[in-house]
């Protein structure tokens, strides 16, 4: 009896044994199979690329100086340069310097007393009255119809050889003189006022800048 189960065993085992090659042998096979697909398939594709022609990057042709000339152009229509502001015009005021103030709204012509007037005096020179032709003409035609304060101003040096009693007389008789003259070559005297400040406002450690007549012409409004 135990011979016979014996024999069973080994019987089992062998069909066990031959399954599993057999198995073994169908997943082998199915794999060389897929192997040679992949390799037909690259070959087909390898083929196909070495038949086909290469590709030449081809310039394009030139452009004749007409042609070019006229694209050029019309890019330029397309594309126009940004327009830079026209330059701010500026009256001739010889050289006089000339200061502005936007938050103020006003602009001011520096008449240095040295040169317009001797020294205690309030009289012009007649040198200077070619500046002030000048600043008469920029009234007129830059700054037409706008008001016009002219500020009188002295340095602190108390007055000795002059008719006038004290720097703040001197200062206005000098703002007046100014006045006066602008009003004889055309502007009209309405716009005009004068004020006399004498050494109360000085603008520097240096005197002379002190002595000084200023046109203040105010810009905003009229």
């Amino acid at each position: 009896m135990a011979r016979v189960w014996t024999g069973m065993f080994a019987a089992m085992a062998l069909v066990a044994v031959v399954g599993c090659q057999n198995k073994v042998y169908d997943e082998n096979q199915a794999l060389r199979k897929q192997n040679q697909e992949l390799q037909t398939q690259l070959d087909a594709n390898r083929t196909h690329q070495e038949s086909a022609p290469p590709i030449v990057h081809q310039e394009p042709p030139p452009q004749s100086p007409t042609v070019a000339q006229h694209n050029a152009e019309a890019a330029d229509t397309e594309n126009p340069a940004p327009s830079e502001p026209a330059p701010r015009h500026r009256p001739d005021l010889g050289n006089l310097k000339v200061t502005e103030d936007k938050n103020a709204g006003t602009t001011t012509v520096h008449l240095p007393s040295d040169l317009f007037f001797d020294s205690g005096q309030a009289t012009l020179r007649d040198s200077a009255k070619k500046s002030l032709d000048k600043v008469v003409a920029a009234l007129k035609k830059d700054y037409a119809g706008k008001k016009v304060r002219i500020e009188g101003y002295t340095d602190s040096d108390p007055i000795v050889h002059s008719k006038w009693k004290s720097n703040q007389e001197l200062s206005e008789k000098r703002a007046q003189a100014v006045r006066e003259y602008l009003v004889s070559k055309g502007v009209s005297s309405s716009r005009v006022t004068t004020v006399g400040y004498g050494e109360k406002k000085p603008v520097s450690q240096n005197k002379a800048q002190n002595r000084r007549v200023e046109v203040v012409v105010l810009t905003r409004g009229s």
